[in-house]
């Protein structure tokens, strides 16, 4: 799952960072108006933690442009303002939450992978796929109830490819989405097509259909 943070305070995004990357989640950052706009054109992501109090300009006008563009990535508002007034206007606008500061991470992490859940789950944690059995929760995979031990890429690969199932994406979406900021501008993607080898044969061998379809010239499907 892919965040964006959009925090002026280092020390505080840097935490955040740190914390959300030990969950498993791909994080980007942004400190002000003018990066944040860049990376919410460039990238969709699955949730945007937004501090209001930005130096450069007021979050919630960055909220009102992620909302007219018809972004549908999640929006949780972190904010040393704690007025009720606040939180209505948020939510009103479109945010999906809203956390005061100061908070414990572990409240964050739980908030986010809330907003994610709702979004892509319907508010389960169970994705069942044929099968094949995701427990976005405890971040489990099970096929006709048996357990697959996956790598922490070959799980964030599934979660994608189950969220997207159906469609055709990109190799440089699952790029974009998988490793954000840390792709470094790789010449290739044989990293990507080495994961989702290693994911499809442990798949396969508990059992699994092959699913994951490469699309010629396209990307990949995860189609059943």
């Amino acid at each position: 799952m892919k965040l964006l943070i959009v925090e002026d305070e280092k020390i505080l995004c840097d935490s955040i960072l740190s914390y959300l990357k030990q969950e498993s989640y791909i994080c980007d950052s942004a400190s002000g108006y003018a990066s944040a706009i860049e990376k919410i054109e460039l990238f969709d992501y699955d949730c945007i933690l937004l501090d209001i109090n930005l130096q450069d300009v007021n979050g919630m006008d960055l909220l009102r442009e992620l909302k007219s563009n018809n972004k549908t990535d999640g929006v949780l508002i972190i904010s040393a303002r704690n007025s009720l007034e606040d939180k209505v206007a948020g939510l009103q606008l479109g945010a999906d939450d809203y956390l005061p500061k100061p908070f414990h991470l572990s409240e964050l992490g739980a908030r986010v992978s809330a907003i994610i859940r709702r979004k892509n789950s319907a508010g389960n944690n169970l994705i069942r796929l044929a099968e094949l059995s995701i427990d976005t929760q405890a971040r489990s995979v099970e096929v006709s109830g048996h357990p697959v031990e996956l790598t922490r890429k070959e799980y964030q690969l599934l979660l994608y490819f189950a969220y997207n199932k159906g469609r055709v994406v990109s190799k440089n979406a699952i790029a974009e989405h998988l490793w954000g900021d840390e792709m470094g501008g790789a010449a290739n993607y044989d990293f990507i097509y080495t994961h989702i080898k290693n994911l499809r044969r442990k798949l396969m061998e508990a059992g699994c259909g092959d699913y994951i379809q490469s699309v010629y010239g396209m990307g990949y499907k995860f189609s059943f």
